[in-house]
């Protein structure tokens, strides 16, 4: 239980609910209770007047009309005070669903991108869907029921034991053991449930996976192959869902069966009891038959509710591992940041650790405010790693970062990242409109900021071109625009909340040199006053930057202007001549 102890915090914000729900749930029992009383005195009205101690006929009439019109009081009121019950408790676990849910996704976007490279998608929607909801059962059902059991117990056996003490004492024999039986069935299936989950967990990562790289699939012409990697994955599911249906087919059965040896006890100890006289009215028999039957399915429960608690518990060990997992990026201060844009690397080096690969080796440069820098370097040369320490995606191990002379790690890591437009290598655009997937930089654009955006991004014509403009909703990932447009997007969408540094990462790849050329243009114009550093593989993205740096093998191996690269044999030279050649064929 010490997993579910994460809920007591919901529980406490709850408790008036929960503490209404049991006072309800103990009215909506002591109301339940009457009615089997009232069907007892009931039979021993007609069995007094089958033995002629009711001789008047009027007499029983006014004596069932009088149970009946107190059965249907009880029962009405019984069943008002459950529906109350079941709303005041059911209603505060969906609360409590809801709450957790938030917890986990504020969970996952604090958590450092260390933390998504180890875990898989599916398995992360895994837990704050299917395992949340296990959760849910815990904090609702599970506690009703309880609260629902104890109560009735407290109620019912003290009243029997008043009743015929040795009757009960055979009655609530068989109840135990059913208790203890259905327990046993609930471990064996809450271990094949966690099995069950496991597999979900794999199927949903592989449907996901599937649909994300569908067009590699076609492209490779893959379909038979990743169909026939499902169906043995779903056939593997199939199975282990089939062994818990199995185990769980006995559960109503052995239910039945002790409800039955029950009954059978009281008709058969309470007949011979009532022969012998030690019980004298038969009303007393009925009424126990109902008392059995009203507590069979309680104490069945208790085995059920052991089973929810203990796959309960499961998967909130699976939420708590996430939960209590600290993000390696923590936000230091509070502190509100003039941010004016002036960068420096000093003596840097950086690994990743999921790859043990190093990245930078004692990288040192400095942009000045409203410079710009552009980073060109072959493959794997450290140039996006660059930009992502800048933004601090990730923290370097040894040597400093530092914006306007202070160390990255010191500063509100939430007012540097607002004061940054990026613009990632592979743009990733929302399912949702091409307006608020621009809006996505500023929440509060205006329809004028936002066309001045994908102007400066030389995308505004395209937008206008689709049928709905700028209403038009994209796929997933930004699927319905091509590649180049989904880049220009991303770009409107750095540029328009007006950041004091700008981060292109070969953001420019997929448009072609004239579309280049009419952007370039236009982030000069409107950088004048900011910081920019453009990550690109094409001299003519860089050419016109105050400043250039050469990468190789995550080090500085040439630094200077164009036209000092020009007059410096190297890679920046070897490729300007590269593609000058290309240019001209």
């Amino acid at each position: 239980m010490k997993e579910l102890k994460h809920l007591n915090k919901y529980f406490y914000k709850y408790k008036w609910h929960l503490i209404g729900g049991i006072f309800i749930t103990i009215l909506a029992r002591i109301f339940a209770i009457l009615t089997p009383r009232f069907i007892g005195e009931s039979t021993t009205a007609i069995e007094q007047y089958v033995n002629g101690e009711i001789t008047s006929e009027a007499a029983l009439r006014n004596e069932l009309m009088n149970n009946i019109l107190l059965i249907l009081g009880a029962t009405l009121m019984a069943a008002l005070f459950t529906f109350l019950m079941r709303q005041a408790i059911i209603v505060v676990s969906r609360h409590i669903e809801y709450d957790l849910k938030n917890e986990v996704y504020r969970k996952y976007q604090d958590l450092s991108l260390n933390f998504y490279k180890k875990n898989r998608t599916g398995d992360l929607m895994n837990r704050i869907s299917e395992d949340v909801s296990k959760v849910r059962m815990y904090a609702g059902p599970a506690f009703m029921y309880s609260v629902q059991t104890g109560i009735l117990f407290i109620v019912v056996i003290p009243y029997m034991f008043l009743q015929a003490p040795e009757l009960t004492l055979y009655v609530i024999t068989p109840l135990p053991i059913l208790s203890f039986a259905i327990y046993k069935l609930s471990v064996a299936i809450n271990k094949r449930s966690t099995i069950v989950q496991q597999y979900l967990s794999k199927l949903n990562t592989f449907t996901q996976e599937s649909f994300s790289g569908i067009s590699v699939i076609k492209s490779y012409g893959i379909e038979p192959q990743t169909n026939a990697s499902f169906v043995t994955l779903s056939n593997e599911n199939k199975e282990k869902n089939i062994d818990l249906v199995k185990v769980q087919a006995f559960f109503f059965p052995l239910m039945i069966l002790l409800i039955g040896a029950s009954n059978i006890l009281v008709i058969y100890i309470g007949g011979r009891k009532f022969i012998n006289g030690e019980i004298e009215n038969l009303g007393v028999i009925v009424e126990f038959l109902l008392y059995v039957n009203m507590l069979t399915w309680p104490v069945a429960t208790v085995g059920w509710v052991t089973s929810i608690v203990q796959q309960a518990e499961a998967s909130q060990k699976r939420i708590n591992e996430f939960l209590k997992e600290k993000p390696q990026i923590q936000n230091p201060s509070n502190k509100p940041e003039d941010v004016q844009g002036s960068i420096a690397f000093k003596d840097v080096t950086f690994t990743y650790e999921d790859t043990n690969i190093t990245a930078l080796k004692n990288v040192t440069f400095e942009v000045e405010s409203g410079e710009t820098l552009a980073i060109i370097g072959k493959t794997g040369s450290g140039k996006s790693t660059i930009l992502e320490l800048i933004g601090r995606l990730y923290d370097v191990e040894k040597g400093e970062i530092t914006i306007d002379g202070e160390n990255v790690q010191n500063m509100n890591l939430k007012e540097l990242r607002e004061s940054i437009g990026y613009v990632p290598q592979d743009a990733f655009l929302f399912s949702d409109s091409i307006r608020n997937n621009i809006k996505f930089g500023k929440a509060d654009a205006t329809e004028e900021e936002i066309i001045e955006a994908a102007k400066n991004a030389a995308v505004h014509k395209n937008i206008i071109g689709f049928s709905k403009g700028y209403d038009t909703v994209l796929g997933e990932r930004g699927i319905t625009l091509s590649g180049g447009q989904k880049q220009r997007v991303s770009i409107a969408r750095a540029i328009v909340h007006n950041p004091k540094i700008l981060l292109f990462d070969d953001s420019l790849s997929a448009v072609d040199t004239e579309t280049e050329e009419e952007i370039l243009n236009n982030l000069f114009k409107i950088s004048k006053d900011k910081t920019t550093i453009i990550v690109s593989h094409r001299i003519s993205s860089v050419k016109n930057a105050d400043k250039i740096i050469i990468l190789e093998d995550g080090r500085i191996v040439q630094r200077g202007t164009h036209q000092q690269l020009l007059g410096t044999e190297g890679y920046y030279k070897e490729l300007y001549l590269k593609q000058l050649s290309e240019k001209e064929m």
